[in-house]
């Protein structure tokens, strides 16, 4: 294994051994404190142009499997782990953890001092990085920021067949378990791209609709905030993680990006109405700003114990309902998962009843 470097823009330099695809790459450098869960991390399209930092020391121990992916193809921009395991032990596993990022294309570093880069990125805020076999680059030469869910949508729709109520799901860059939620519910599924209107989605006729997680600062999609508004007050809407911001926006809302973002399986959330505190997975960078909220529309349904942000909103008048977290906790714990059911039932009941506004 070569000898390579990840080079903050701040200056800070961290050394390591090179893995995976053979290639420089730039990228928004974040951390994750899950203690599992690598496979579903790295293949979850939210993470699209980032180059993600493990704090759990050891990677790779338990390989790679056939089934968990979250998506066909990873779209982050690198990995930055301590220590790399090689000989990996389960029954499940079909190629090492190295082997998976070479495959997909993917650079990373390890033997990195991950916590002195976690506490860096803490200090710092989020700060781009370069992953090469040299030192530094010129970051502003190289400072452009795509626009990633075009990256990562589906193209054209892809429909589900199921007995049960149909949803559409609006791909911003959406995780399989959502939609491997949805068809353990019964549910039939049609995934549209990103940009789809709201009189195409009318065509489809579907009996609810689920916004997506995605990658990237919500205010990119702000051409498309009036035809979220019409689909959220014309179809049951569930939105997760950038599908809520994304519905708050469309609504007058606005949002702000963290100094490190929120990334991990064991965020405490507490729900409002019951006080009770539900340990979540999460994966974003932004949240949306408690003063920017319409109390007459919204009510905050849930809120991070560490920072008091926004976790949930419920809509006064409309079935809208939006989550920070991931309900379907993969990977993650499933203390959440009654969000996803909740809405399969609320939409089932409802059935043809349509509210539309007048």
């Amino acid at each position: 294994m070569a000898q390579g470097y990840l080079t903050l823009e701040t200056g800070e330099v961290f050394e390591g051994v090179l893995i995976g695809a053979e290639k420089d790459s730039l990228g928004e450098v974040v951390f994750n404190t899950s203690m599992t869960g690598y496979q579903e991390i790295i293949t979850d399209p939210s993470y699209a142009g980032q180059i993600i930092t493990f704090c759990y020391p050891i990677i790779g121990n338990y390989g790679v499997n056939a089934v968990d992916d979250e998506s066909i193809a990873p779209a982050l921009s690198g990995v930055v782990i301590g220590d790399l395991c090689e000989t990996p032990s389960h029954f499940q596993s079909i190629e090492k953890f190295s082997e998976k990022l070479k495959s997909a294309g993917v650079p990373g570093i390890a033997g990195v001092d991950t916590r002195l880069l976690v506490k860096t990125i803490r200090s710092r805020g989020t700060v781009k990085g370069y992953l090469s076999k040299t030192k530094g680059t010129d970051f502003a030469a190289q400072d452009q920021t795509p626009f990633w869910i075009e990256k990562v949508s589906v193209q054209n729709p892809q429909f589900f067949q199921n007995n049960g109520p149909h949803v559409v799901l609006v791909d911003f860059g959406y995780k399989k378990s959502i939609l491997t939620a949805l068809l353990n519910e019964n549910c039939a599924v049609t995934i549209v791209p990103f940009n789809t209107t709201f009189e195409k989605i009318k065509s489809l006729n579907p009996d609810g609709v689920l916004f997506s997680n995605g990658p990237g600062d919500p205010m990119a999609l702000q051409k498309w905030f009036p035809e979220i508004k019409k689909i959220s007050q014309y179809y049951p809407t569930l939105g997760i993680c950038l599908g809520h911001q994304l519905i708050a926006l469309a609504y007058g809302a606005k949002t702000e990006k963290l100094a490190y973002g929120h990334r991990g399986g064991n965020h405490p959330v507490k729900e409002i109405t019951t006080g009770k505190v539900k340990i979540t997975a999460q994966n974003h960078s932004y949240v949306v700003m408690d003063e920017s909220i319409d109390g007459k529309v919204f009510d905050v349904t849930y809120r991070n114990i560490n920072d008091r942000s926004i976790e949930g909103l419920k809509h006064k008048h409309y079935p809208v309902q939006t989550v920070q977290f991931h309900p379907e906790a993969h990977p993650g714990p499933s203390d959440t998962e009654y969000i996803l059911t909740g809405f399969v039932k609320q939409i089932a009941a409802l059935g043809e009843t349509q509210y539309a506004v007048k």
